[in-house]
């Protein structure tokens, strides 16, 4: 019995699509369907097993074989997937363990949760880029808002404008033609250059209150398109002041377009989320377009409620519009440095001593839509000394202790409107300063504005010999110097970008340090 069981060993006999898997050192006799990730030792055995023993060693293997989820996901535009192996097969499951198969749609149920996953997805990967920063999605949750009821409104003040050119004379509408192209169109570019020349460096440094003024204004000029329909006579005029507010409007969407994708591209992908975002203004703007087409449909019996639409609809959608807006921009956190921004950083780093994040001084800077009266007593303003304004002699003590290493000086001035005198501290940066030195001349400010002890003493006193302010001035500096390495690392590692630092055109003045 032992001989009928025993196997031939001679290497002639391993062929015809089988394979031996040694195990234990013991050939075994397994198809080649069988794992082909099992181990070949090279030593010949010295005996044979017996057909129990060989259903034996098998059935070991294949335990010991189980099945094993592989520690490598796939992320594609579909899912996200993982590696699995069942004992047998390599297989690609979901991350709930679901394999990705056309043939696994029995259930309806299941089916119809796929196929709705799957269009979640698609629709996610048309309209948002890849790679985003987390406060992205809250943006375009504000801004399809916003999208949906301006592009509303625009569709019905279009139609009161058409209305409003029914109503006119009819031989007055060629040379209305002529003059439309001259006066709408022509005047509102015309106005758009003037605009955006002259506002220039604002789009950086005020770059949210510049968006939603123009916002308010985009808004103004949709009720001025609503009122041609009630002064027929004066559709031109009407027209071209609507439309110089909204190319006024469209001036300052593109210049500050740019900005606003930049602080959402994580991985430099500015390019896509810049496609991205005109996909969704299509999207969301076709969104209103049907919104209003169907409160044209309802009312479209009745020529009196559809003529009154417009004025009864505009409030609403205004304030939808300009709440989207809004809250919009209250999810675009600026990493770039301005005077404004760079002063919260240092006022946080010298009281408590850490360096707030994009999103905290985002939320503190806020629109300033209407700037507050109630600032600090003692503002630091960038620039050069006003000869219209009352100058302290130490100012002017402070001009003649310069030094040819000096990039900057640290003063103090008073400025009066009407009949109040407010109190500053000045900061004048010299030509060739670079970024370093603003960071450093302002950090030396803001210390000199928390410890100045005795602020009327120190202006009154005018014998031009006080020591005092040269001895707190030079201690800001010592302060200064020693924080700005640490201040510069911090600001670094919270992704603020302290490369440059945008100025506004006052604040880009400098002087110049002639030798005698």
């Amino acid at each position: 019995m032992q001989s009928a069981s025993r196997i031939h060993t001679s290497n002639s006999a391993i062929h015809l699509g089988s394979q031996w898997e040694t195990h234990n050192k013991y050939q075994i006799f397994l198809p080649i369907k069988q794992n082909p990730c099992s181990r070949r030792i090279s030593k010949t055995p010295n005996s044979l097993k017996t057909s129990f023993q060989f259903e034996f060693e098998e059935e070991k293997l294949r335990t010991e074989l189980k099945p094993t989820l592989l520690p490598v996901v796939i992320r594609q535009s579909d899912g996200v997937s993982r590696y699995f192996w069942d004992g047998n097969d390599l297989k690609l499951v979901s991350i709930d363990g679901k394999p990705f198969s056309l043939g696994n749609f029995d259930d309806l149920g299941d089916g119809c949760r796929r196929l709705f996953r799957s269009c979640s997805l698609g629709v996610r990967n048309f309209l948002f880029p890849r790679e985003v920063t987390e406060n992205y999605f809250e943006y375009v949750k504000w801004k399809f808002l916003h999208r949906v009821f301006s592009s509303a409104l625009q569709v019905l003040a279009t139609q009161a404008m058409f209305r409003a050119i029914g109503i006119g004379y009819a031989r007055s509408l060629p040379s209305a033609a002529a003059l439309n192209w001259v006066l709408k169109d022509g005047l509102g570019r015309l106005s758009r250059c003037i605009y955006t020349a002259s506002l220039a460096s604002a789009f950086d440094t005020n770059l949210k209150r510049v968006r939603f003024s123009t916002s308010v204004v985009f808004s103004l000029s949709i009720g001025v398109e609503l009122m041609t329909p009630a002064f027929p006579q004066y559709f031109l005029l009407l027209a071209s002041i609507a439309n110089i507010a909204k190319q006024i409007s469209l001036a300052c969407y593109l210049a500050t377009g740019t900005a606003v994708h930049r602080c959402f591209a994580v991985a430099d992908n500015l390019g896509e989320v810049s496609a991205k975002a005109q996909i969704q203004t299509v999207c969301f703007d076709n969104l209103g377009l049907m919104l209003a087409a169907a409160l044209n449909i309802a009312l479209k019996n009745n020529q009196r409620l559809q003529a009154g639409l417009p004025f009864v609809v505009y409030p609403i959608f205004t304030a939808f519009d300009l709440y989207g807006i809004y809250q919009s921009l209250k999810h675009v956190h600026l990493q770039t440095l301005t005077k404004d921004r760079l002063e919260m950083i240092i006022d946080t780093w010298i009281q408590l001593r850490y360096v707030p994040s994009p999103a905290e001084v985002s939320k503190r800077e806020g629109i300033n839509f209407f700037p507050s009266k109630g600032g600090p007593k003692w503002p630091i303003r960038i620039g050069c000394l006003n000869p219209r304004c009352k100058i302290p002699k130490i100012s002017m003590m402070a001009m003649q202790s310069l030094c040819k290493d000096d990039f900057y000086f640290v003063c103090i001035e008073v400025c009066v409107h009407g009949f109040q005198s407010i109190e500053g501290v000045l900061l004048c940066l010299r030509e060739g300063a670079s970024t370093a030195d603003i960071i450093m001349g302002l950090l030396q400010a803001c210390y000199i504005r928390e410890r100045l002890p005795c602020k009327t003493k120190i202006l009154k006193d005018c014998d031009g010999s006080n020591q005092d302010w040269f001895k707190l001035a030079n201690d800001c500096k010592q302060s200064a110097r020693e924080d700005m390495e640490l201040l510069n690392e911090k600001m670094v590692e919270l992704g603020w970008a302290c490369r440059n630092i945008l100025l506004s055109t006052d604040e880009q003045t400098r002087f110049s340090f002639i030798e005698d």
